[in-house]
Protein backbone atom coordinates (compact mmCIF):
# COMPACT_ATOMS: atom_id res chain seq x y z
CA UNK A 1 0.00 0.00 0.00
CA UNK A 2 1.55 3.11 -1.19
CA UNK A 3 2.51 5.68 1.34
CA UNK A 4 -0.19 7.96 -0.33
CA UNK A 5 -14.06 6.31 1.61
CA UNK A 6 -16.22 5.54 -0.67
CA UNK A 7 -19.67 6.99 0.03
CA UNK A 8 -22.21 4.50 1.29
CA UNK A 9 -24.72 5.92 -1.19
CA UNK A 10 -22.55 5.03 -4.17
CA UNK A 11 -22.00 1.33 -4.95
CA UNK A 12 -18.38 0.34 -5.55
CA UNK A 13 -17.35 0.03 -9.17
CA UNK A 14 -17.22 -3.58 -10.25
CA UNK A 15 -15.59 -3.53 -13.68
CA UNK A 16 -12.29 -2.10 -12.38
CA UNK A 17 -12.19 -4.82 -9.72
CA UNK A 18 -12.41 -7.41 -12.50
CA UNK A 19 -9.31 -5.97 -14.13
CA UNK A 20 -7.48 -6.27 -10.83
CA UNK A 21 -8.11 -9.99 -10.62
CA UNK A 22 -6.80 -10.32 -14.19
CA UNK A 23 -3.66 -8.56 -12.98
CA UNK A 24 -3.25 -10.82 -9.98
CA UNK A 25 -3.72 -13.86 -12.20
CA UNK A 26 -0.94 -12.62 -14.45
CA UNK A 27 1.41 -12.05 -11.56
CA UNK A 28 1.55 -15.72 -10.59
CA UNK A 29 1.36 -19.13 -12.16
CA UNK A 30 -0.60 -20.38 -9.17
CA UNK A 31 -3.96 -20.80 -10.87
CA UNK A 32 -5.63 -21.30 -7.50
CA UNK A 33 -5.44 -17.56 -7.00
CA UNK A 34 -8.44 -16.89 -9.21
CA UNK A 35 -11.53 -18.55 -10.52
CA UNK A 36 -12.32 -18.33 -14.24
CA UNK A 37 -13.33 -14.73 -14.87
CA UNK A 38 -16.82 -14.23 -16.32
CA UNK A 39 -17.82 -11.64 -18.87
CA UNK A 40 -18.21 -7.98 -17.97
CA UNK A 41 -21.97 -8.36 -18.13
CA UNK A 42 -22.01 -10.65 -15.07
CA UNK A 43 -20.70 -9.89 -11.58
CA UNK A 44 -17.02 -10.87 -11.31
CA UNK A 45 -16.05 -13.84 -9.24
CA UNK A 46 -13.98 -13.31 -6.13
CA UNK A 47 -10.67 -15.18 -5.84
CA UNK A 48 -10.53 -18.57 -4.26
CA UNK A 49 -8.83 -18.28 -0.88
CA UNK A 50 -5.23 -19.44 -0.71
CA UNK A 51 -4.47 -21.61 2.25
CA UNK A 52 -1.29 -21.38 4.26
CA UNK A 53 -0.38 -24.84 2.98
CA UNK A 54 -0.70 -23.62 -0.60
CA UNK A 55 1.36 -20.55 0.19
CA UNK A 56 4.16 -22.62 1.74
CA UNK A 57 4.28 -24.83 -1.36
CA UNK A 58 4.73 -21.96 -3.83
CA UNK A 59 8.12 -22.10 -5.49
CA UNK A 60 7.77 -18.44 -6.48
CA UNK A 61 5.61 -15.79 -4.88
CA UNK A 62 3.29 -13.63 -6.99
CA UNK A 63 4.45 -10.21 -8.10
CA UNK A 64 8.12 -11.16 -8.05
CA UNK A 65 8.18 -10.86 -4.25
CA UNK A 66 11.35 -12.32 -2.84
CA UNK A 67 14.57 -11.67 -0.93
CA UNK A 68 16.71 -8.70 -1.85
CA UNK A 69 19.25 -9.45 -4.59
CA UNK A 70 22.83 -8.13 -4.51
CA UNK A 71 23.06 -4.36 -4.79
CA UNK A 72 23.51 -3.25 -8.40
CA UNK A 73 26.96 -1.63 -8.67
CA UNK A 74 27.59 1.79 -10.11
CA UNK A 75 29.36 1.29 -13.42
CA UNK A 76 30.69 4.85 -13.42
CA UNK A 77 31.73 5.01 -9.77
CA UNK A 78 32.66 1.56 -8.45
CA UNK A 79 32.72 1.51 -4.65
CA UNK A 80 35.64 0.74 -2.41
CA UNK A 81 36.05 0.84 1.36
CA UNK A 82 37.76 4.22 1.40
CA UNK A 83 35.07 5.84 -0.75
CA UNK A 84 32.30 4.33 1.38
CA UNK A 85 33.88 5.57 4.62
CA UNK A 86 34.38 9.03 3.13
CA UNK A 87 30.73 9.03 2.14
CA UNK A 88 29.69 7.98 5.64
CA UNK A 89 31.58 10.90 7.17
CA UNK A 90 30.09 13.34 4.68
CA UNK A 91 26.59 11.94 5.27
CA UNK A 92 26.74 12.79 8.98
CA UNK A 93 28.64 16.09 8.66
CA UNK A 94 26.51 19.26 9.16
CA UNK A 95 29.23 21.36 7.57
CA UNK A 96 27.79 20.33 4.22
CA UNK A 97 24.91 22.77 4.80
CA UNK A 98 25.41 26.51 4.38
CA UNK A 99 24.64 27.33 8.02
CA UNK A 100 26.46 24.22 9.35
CA UNK A 101 23.26 23.02 11.03
CA UNK A 102 21.94 20.17 8.88
CA UNK A 103 23.57 17.03 7.60
CA UNK A 104 22.10 14.38 5.32
CA UNK A 105 21.31 12.45 8.51
CA UNK A 106 19.13 15.29 9.81
CA UNK A 107 16.41 14.09 7.44
CA UNK A 108 17.68 10.50 7.13
CA UNK A 109 18.25 9.46 10.72
CA UNK A 110 19.41 5.84 11.29
CA UNK A 111 17.35 5.76 14.49
CA UNK A 112 14.19 6.49 12.50
CA UNK A 113 14.54 4.13 9.58
CA UNK A 114 16.70 6.68 7.73
CA UNK A 115 13.77 9.09 7.62
CA UNK A 116 13.15 11.75 10.28
CA UNK A 117 9.90 10.80 12.02
CA UNK A 118 8.20 14.06 10.98
CA UNK A 119 5.10 14.51 8.83
CA UNK A 120 7.13 16.92 6.70
CA UNK A 121 10.85 17.58 6.54
CA UNK A 122 12.55 20.58 8.09
CA UNK A 123 14.70 22.55 5.69
CA UNK A 124 17.09 25.47 5.75
CA UNK A 125 16.41 27.99 8.49
CA UNK A 126 14.03 25.61 10.27
CA UNK A 127 11.33 25.96 7.63
CA UNK A 128 8.88 23.09 7.15
CA UNK A 129 8.89 21.61 3.65
CA UNK A 130 5.92 20.24 1.71
CA UNK A 131 6.82 16.55 1.87
CA UNK A 132 7.96 13.87 4.26
CA UNK A 133 11.57 12.71 4.10
CA UNK A 134 11.70 9.40 2.20
CA UNK A 135 13.92 6.73 3.69
CA UNK A 136 17.20 5.99 1.93
CA UNK A 137 17.24 2.39 3.15
CA UNK A 138 17.43 0.14 0.08
CA UNK A 139 17.42 3.20 -2.17
CA UNK A 140 20.28 1.56 -4.06
CA UNK A 141 17.67 -0.52 -5.91
CA UNK A 142 15.57 2.45 -7.08
CA UNK A 143 15.65 3.80 -10.62
CA UNK A 144 13.83 6.95 -9.50
CA UNK A 145 14.36 8.96 -6.31
CA UNK A 146 12.37 11.53 -4.34
CA UNK A 147 8.57 11.51 -4.20
CA UNK A 148 8.36 13.01 -7.69
CA UNK A 149 11.13 10.88 -9.23
CA UNK A 150 13.21 13.85 -10.34
CA UNK A 151 16.51 12.01 -9.80
CA UNK A 152 17.41 8.80 -11.60
CA UNK A 153 20.64 7.94 -9.77
CA UNK A 154 21.84 7.91 -6.18
CA UNK A 155 24.47 10.47 -7.13
CA UNK A 156 21.75 12.89 -8.28
CA UNK A 157 19.75 12.10 -5.15
CA UNK A 158 22.76 12.95 -2.96
CA UNK A 159 23.57 16.17 -4.79
CA UNK A 160 20.03 17.58 -5.04
CA UNK A 161 19.39 18.45 -1.35
CA UNK A 162 22.86 19.99 -1.00
CA UNK A 163 22.08 22.57 -3.67
CA UNK A 164 18.37 23.09 -2.95
CA UNK A 165 17.84 26.53 -1.42
CA UNK A 166 15.02 25.21 0.76
CA UNK A 167 17.11 22.31 2.10
CA UNK A 168 20.86 22.62 2.71
CA UNK A 169 21.25 25.77 0.59
CA UNK A 170 24.82 25.05 -0.48
CA UNK A 171 26.63 25.86 -3.72
CA UNK A 172 29.27 23.86 -5.53
CA UNK A 173 31.90 26.56 -4.98
CA UNK A 174 31.27 27.04 -1.27
CA UNK A 175 31.14 23.29 -0.62
CA UNK A 176 34.48 22.81 -2.33
CA UNK A 177 36.10 25.70 -0.45
CA UNK A 178 34.76 24.55 2.90
CA UNK A 179 35.90 20.94 2.50
CA UNK A 180 39.28 22.04 1.21
CA UNK A 181 39.80 23.88 4.51
CA UNK A 182 39.71 20.51 6.31
CA UNK A 183 43.08 18.74 5.92
CA UNK A 184 41.72 15.23 6.42
CA UNK A 185 39.07 15.73 3.77
CA UNK A 186 41.74 17.02 1.41
CA UNK A 187 43.83 13.89 1.96
CA UNK A 188 40.83 11.60 1.69
CA UNK A 189 39.51 13.10 -1.56
CA UNK A 190 43.02 13.00 -3.02
CA UNK A 191 43.36 9.31 -2.17
CA UNK A 192 39.90 8.33 -3.40
CA UNK A 193 39.36 10.64 -6.37
CA UNK A 194 42.82 11.94 -7.16
CA UNK A 195 41.97 15.59 -6.53
CA UNK A 196 40.67 18.22 -4.15
CA UNK A 197 37.12 18.04 -2.72
CA UNK A 198 34.33 18.92 -5.16
CA UNK A 199 30.55 18.76 -5.07
CA UNK A 200 30.43 16.00 -7.70
CA UNK A 201 32.88 13.78 -5.88
CA UNK A 202 31.22 14.43 -2.53
CA UNK A 203 27.93 13.24 -4.05
CA UNK A 204 29.67 10.16 -5.46
CA UNK A 205 31.08 9.29 -2.04
CA UNK A 206 27.72 9.79 -0.31
CA UNK A 207 26.06 7.60 -2.95
CA UNK A 208 28.68 4.89 -2.37
CA UNK A 209 27.81 4.93 1.34
CA UNK A 210 24.08 4.87 0.60
CA UNK A 211 24.56 1.75 -1.53
CA UNK A 212 25.55 -0.06 1.67
CA UNK A 213 22.29 0.88 3.42
CA UNK A 214 20.44 -2.32 2.61
CA UNK A 215 18.39 -4.55 4.91
CA UNK A 216 18.30 -8.04 3.38
CA UNK A 217 17.74 -10.30 6.37
CA UNK A 218 14.21 -9.81 7.70
CA UNK A 219 11.76 -12.61 8.52
CA UNK A 220 10.16 -12.33 5.07
CA UNK A 221 13.54 -12.79 3.37
CA UNK A 222 14.15 -15.98 5.35
CA UNK A 223 10.68 -17.24 4.39
CA UNK A 224 11.21 -16.42 0.72
CA UNK A 225 14.52 -18.30 0.79
CA UNK A 226 12.73 -21.44 1.95
CA UNK A 227 12.47 -21.29 5.74
CA UNK A 228 8.73 -21.74 6.02
CA UNK A 229 8.86 -21.31 9.80
CA UNK A 230 10.28 -17.78 9.52
CA UNK A 231 6.79 -16.23 9.36
CA UNK A 232 4.04 -16.71 11.94
CA UNK A 233 0.57 -17.87 11.02
CA UNK A 234 -0.70 -14.28 11.25
CA UNK A 235 2.09 -13.01 9.02
CA UNK A 236 1.38 -15.71 6.45
CA UNK A 237 -2.31 -14.81 6.44
CA UNK A 238 -1.23 -11.22 5.93
CA UNK A 239 0.93 -12.23 2.96
CA UNK A 240 -2.03 -14.04 1.44
CA UNK A 241 -4.08 -10.85 1.78
CA UNK A 242 -1.19 -8.80 0.38
CA UNK A 243 -1.13 -10.79 -2.87
CA UNK A 244 -4.88 -11.40 -2.97
CA UNK A 245 -7.82 -9.59 -1.46
CA UNK A 246 -5.96 -6.43 -0.45
CA UNK A 247 -4.19 -6.33 -3.84
CA UNK A 248 -1.16 -4.50 -2.39
CA UNK A 249 1.09 -6.35 -4.84
CA UNK A 250 -0.31 -4.32 -7.72
CA UNK A 251 2.02 -1.46 -6.76
CA UNK A 252 4.25 -3.01 -4.09
CA UNK A 253 5.92 -5.77 -6.05
CA UNK A 254 9.37 -7.16 -6.67
CA UNK A 255 12.03 -7.75 -4.00
CA UNK A 256 11.91 -4.08 -2.95
CA UNK A 257 8.11 -4.00 -2.67
CA UNK A 258 7.73 -1.03 -5.01
CA UNK A 259 7.03 -0.58 -8.71
CA UNK A 260 8.87 2.79 -8.62
CA UNK A 261 5.93 4.26 -10.54
CA UNK A 262 3.64 7.17 -9.75
CA UNK A 263 0.05 6.96 -8.55
CA UNK A 264 -2.59 9.40 -7.37
CA UNK A 265 -4.10 7.81 -4.29
CA UNK A 266 -6.82 10.24 -3.26
CA UNK A 267 -5.08 11.35 -0.08
CA UNK A 268 -6.97 14.37 1.23
CA UNK A 269 -4.07 15.71 3.29
CA UNK A 270 -3.91 19.11 4.90
CA UNK A 271 -0.46 20.22 3.79
CA UNK A 272 -0.26 24.02 4.07
CA UNK A 273 0.59 26.13 1.05
CA UNK A 274 -0.16 25.66 -2.63
CA UNK A 275 -1.19 22.35 -4.14
CA UNK A 276 1.63 19.83 -4.42
CA UNK A 277 1.37 18.63 -8.02
CA UNK A 278 3.77 15.72 -7.48
CA UNK A 279 5.18 14.01 -10.56
CA UNK A 280 3.52 16.59 -12.83
CA UNK A 281 6.20 19.13 -11.91
CA UNK A 282 8.77 16.80 -13.50
CA UNK A 283 6.88 15.23 -16.40
CA UNK A 284 4.45 17.99 -17.41
CA UNK A 285 1.91 15.24 -18.07
CA UNK A 286 -1.47 16.21 -16.66
CA UNK A 287 -2.14 12.58 -15.76
CA UNK A 288 0.73 12.85 -13.27
CA UNK A 289 -0.82 15.74 -11.35
CA UNK A 290 -0.98 14.75 -7.69
CA UNK A 291 0.79 11.43 -8.33
CA UNK A 292 3.72 10.33 -6.17
CA UNK A 293 6.24 7.52 -6.32
CA UNK A 294 5.35 4.23 -4.69
CA UNK A 295 7.64 3.85 -1.67
CA UNK A 296 9.19 0.58 -0.64
CA UNK A 297 7.42 -1.28 2.16
CA UNK A 298 10.63 -2.73 3.49
CA UNK A 299 11.20 -1.50 7.07
CA UNK A 300 7.88 0.35 6.85
CA UNK A 301 7.17 -0.15 10.55
CA UNK A 302 10.28 1.91 11.41
CA UNK A 303 9.41 5.10 9.59
CA UNK A 304 6.06 6.55 10.59
CA UNK A 305 4.33 8.79 9.67
CA UNK A 306 3.18 7.75 6.23
CA UNK A 307 2.29 9.07 2.76
CA UNK A 308 4.17 11.83 0.94
CA UNK A 309 2.91 14.46 3.38
CA UNK A 310 2.83 12.42 6.59
CA UNK A 311 -0.97 12.36 6.66
CA UNK A 312 -1.22 9.11 8.62
CA UNK A 313 0.58 8.46 11.87
CA UNK A 314 0.23 4.68 12.08
CA UNK A 315 0.06 1.62 9.87
CA UNK A 316 -3.45 1.06 11.17
CA UNK A 317 -4.51 4.40 9.70
CA UNK A 318 -2.87 3.54 6.39
CA UNK A 319 -4.67 0.19 6.16
CA UNK A 320 -7.98 1.85 7.05
CA UNK A 321 -7.40 4.36 4.24
CA UNK A 322 -6.94 1.64 1.65
CA UNK A 323 -9.74 -0.46 3.07
CA UNK A 324 -12.25 2.34 2.45
CA UNK A 325 -10.94 2.86 -1.07
CA UNK A 326 -9.10 6.09 -0.38
CA UNK A 327 -10.72 9.47 0.06
CA UNK A 328 -13.09 11.14 -2.37
CA UNK A 329 -11.07 12.12 -5.46
CA UNK A 330 -12.47 11.69 -8.98
CA UNK A 331 -8.92 11.53 -10.39
CA UNK A 332 -7.47 8.91 -8.07
CA UNK A 333 -5.95 5.77 -9.51
CA UNK A 334 -8.35 2.98 -10.51
CA UNK A 335 -6.09 0.67 -8.50
CA UNK A 336 -7.58 2.18 -5.33
CA UNK A 337 -10.85 0.48 -4.46
CA UNK A 338 -12.83 -0.57 -1.41
CA UNK A 339 -11.43 -3.77 0.09
CA UNK A 340 -13.90 -4.85 2.75
CA UNK A 341 -11.29 -6.16 5.17
CA UNK A 342 -12.30 -7.49 8.56
CA UNK A 343 -10.53 -6.32 11.70
CA UNK A 344 -8.69 -9.65 11.86
CA UNK A 345 -7.60 -9.29 8.25
CA UNK A 346 -6.29 -5.79 8.93
CA UNK A 347 -4.34 -7.10 11.90
CA UNK A 348 -2.86 -9.93 9.82
CA UNK A 349 -1.90 -7.56 7.01
CA UNK A 350 -0.08 -5.27 9.43
CA UNK A 351 1.67 -8.28 10.98
CA UNK A 352 3.01 -9.16 7.54
CA UNK A 353 4.16 -5.59 6.92
CA UNK A 354 6.14 -5.71 10.15
CA UNK A 355 7.88 -8.89 8.92
CA UNK A 356 9.52 -6.76 6.20
CA UNK A 357 11.87 -5.19 8.76
CA UNK A 358 15.45 -6.26 8.12
CA UNK A 359 18.68 -6.05 10.03
CA UNK A 360 20.20 -2.54 10.31
CA UNK A 361 23.03 -2.00 7.85
CA UNK A 362 26.61 -2.14 9.02
CA UNK A 363 28.32 1.22 9.47
CA UNK A 364 25.13 3.25 9.71
CA UNK A 365 26.13 5.12 12.85
CA UNK A 366 27.47 8.69 12.90
CA UNK A 367 31.13 9.17 12.13
CA UNK A 368 33.27 11.58 14.18
CA UNK A 369 33.66 14.90 12.35
CA UNK A 370 36.99 15.64 10.76
CA UNK A 371 38.96 18.57 12.16
CA UNK A 372 38.65 22.11 10.83
CA UNK A 373 41.56 24.45 10.31
CA UNK A 374 41.74 27.46 12.59
CA UNK A 375 41.71 29.81 9.60
CA UNK A 376 38.25 30.37 8.12
CA UNK A 377 37.67 29.23 4.56
CA UNK A 378 37.79 32.08 2.03
CA UNK A 379 34.55 33.06 0.35
CA UNK A 380 34.70 32.64 -3.45
CA UNK A 381 34.39 35.91 -5.41
CA UNK A 382 30.82 37.11 -5.83
CA UNK A 383 29.42 34.76 -3.18
CA UNK A 384 27.37 35.97 -0.24
CA UNK A 385 28.74 35.14 3.18
CA UNK A 386 25.29 34.01 4.35
CA UNK A 387 25.53 31.36 7.02
CA UNK A 388 29.32 31.26 7.23
CA UNK A 389 30.61 31.20 10.78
Amino acid sequence: MSEGGSSKDVPPARAPRLGRWFLLAGLTSAQALVRPVPSLESPPSEPVGITIEMLDQMARLPGGLGPLPPVPPSADHPPDEAKIELGRRLFFDPRLSRDRVQSCASCHDPRKGFSDGRPRAIGFGGRELARRSPSVLNAAYNNRHFWDGRASTLEQQAEGPLLAAAEMNMSADLLGVRLQAIPSYNRWFQAVFGGSPTLKNAARAIAAFERTLVTPDGPFDAYARGNKDALTVNEKRGLILFIGKAACVQCHNGPTFTDCRFHRLGVSGKTPGPEDVGRYAVSGDNQDRGAFRTPTLRNVSLRAPYMHDGTFGTLEEVVDFYDRGGDVDPQKSPLIFELGLSEQEKSDLIAFLRSLTGQPPFGSTPAPPLEMTTAPAPVPPGMRALGLR
